[in-house]
C-alpha cells in the first residue's frame, strides 16, 4: 500500500524544482520501467498493481510497493495507467567532451518540446549515439513527458547539460562540428565523418548565432523535388532521424 508521503513525493516529481531537489524522477509502463532496470541507472522502488506483478518478473533486489489501482491512478501521469509506475535516481552529469573525438555525439541547442526532446533520445538509442549535449535551456531530460518518450532509451543514452557555446568552441577544430540550416549544404553531396557532434536547433528559432559561429559543417536537408512548394522545415525530430540515418548510411 502507498502511503501519503509517498503519493505526496510521486506526485511532486512533476515538477523539476522537486525533481532536482530529490535527486529523482519517474518513468512508467512495463516497458519503459525493465528496460531501466537492466541500466546503471539506480531504482529506488516500484509501484505496481498485484496484476502487473503476476504477469512480470522483477530482480530480487529491487523494492516493491504494490498498489491498487486506484493508488497508481493519484501517482501516474499518464491518463491511462499502465500498471507500474518506477522511481528512479538521476544519473550524476559528468561531460566529457572527448567522447566527441571517437563518437558520433548530438547537440540540442534551446530544443524546448518534450516530446521532442524524449524522441531525439529514442532516435539516438536506435543509432548507438551515447551521448547528447544541451543548452542549458533544452527541456529536462527527466521530465515526465520526456522519459515516457524515450521509452526506455534514456537508460542506455547519456544526457548532458553544458554550457553549449562554450562546448563547441572546446571541440572545435578537434572534431568535425555539424550543424542543420536552411541555408546549408546538401548533406547527401557531403562528406560526412564517422565522429564529431552534430548540432540540432530549436523548434521555432534553429541554432542560435551564438552556437553557429562555432559550426564549421552546414548541412542542409533538401526536399524533395527541390523546385516544389513545400513546408517551411522539419519537425526537429524527425530532422534529427534523417540526419542520424545518413550518418549511419555512411
Amino acid at each position: 500500500m502507498l502511503s501519503k508521503a509517498q503519493i505526496k513525493l510521486i506526485r511532486s516529481l512533476e515538477q523539476k524544482k522537486f525533481r532536482k531537489e530529490s535527486g529523482l524522477f519517474v518513468a512508467e509502463g512495463g516497458k519503459s520501467v525493465c528496460d531501466l532496470l537492466g541500466t546503471d541507472i539506480v531504482c529506488e522502488y516500484i509501484v505496481a498493481t498485484k496484476e502487473w506483478l503476476k504477469s512480470n518478473r522483477l530482480p530480487a533486489d529491487v523494492r516493491v510497493v504494490e498498489a491498487s489501482e486506484e493508488e497508481l491512478q493519484r501517482v501516474s501521469f499518464l491518463r491511462a495507467p499502465q500498471g507500474v509506475v518506477g522511481i528512479f535516481r538521476q544519473r550524476e552529469d559528468v561531460a566529457d567532451y572527448s567522447v566527441c573525438e571517437t563518437s558520433l555525439s548530438l547537440a540540442l541547442d534551446e530544443v524546448q518540446d518534450p516530446g521532442n526532446m524524449g524522441t531525439i533520445i529514442r532516435i539516438a538509442d536506435w543509432f548507438g549515439i551515447e551521448h547528447i549535449f544541451c543548452s542549458q535551456g533544452t527541456a529536462d531530460v527527466y521530465n515526465p513527458k520526456t522519459v515516457q518518450a524515450t521509452m526506455g532509451a534514456i537508460g542506455r543514452v547519456k544526457v548532458h547539460y553544458v554550457d553549449l557555446p562554450q562546448m563547441l568552441s572546446a571541440v572545435k577544430g578537434k572534431v568535425p562540428v555539424y550543424g542543420t540550416f536552411l541555408d546549408g549544404e546538401n548533406m547527401y553531396g557531403k562528406e560526412l565523418a564517422k565522429n564529431g557532434i552534430v548540432v540540432m536547433g530549436n523548434e521555432g528559432n534553429g541554432i542560435s548565432d551564438e552556437c553557429a559561429a562555432h559550426i564549421g559543417e552546414r548541412l542542409f536537408i533538401p526536399s524533395y523535388p527541390a523546385d516544389r512548394p513545400t513546408s517551411e522545415s522539419l519537425n526537429v525530430s524527425t530532422a534529427t532521424a534523417i540526419i542520424c540515418a545518413e550518418f549511419r548510411r555512411r
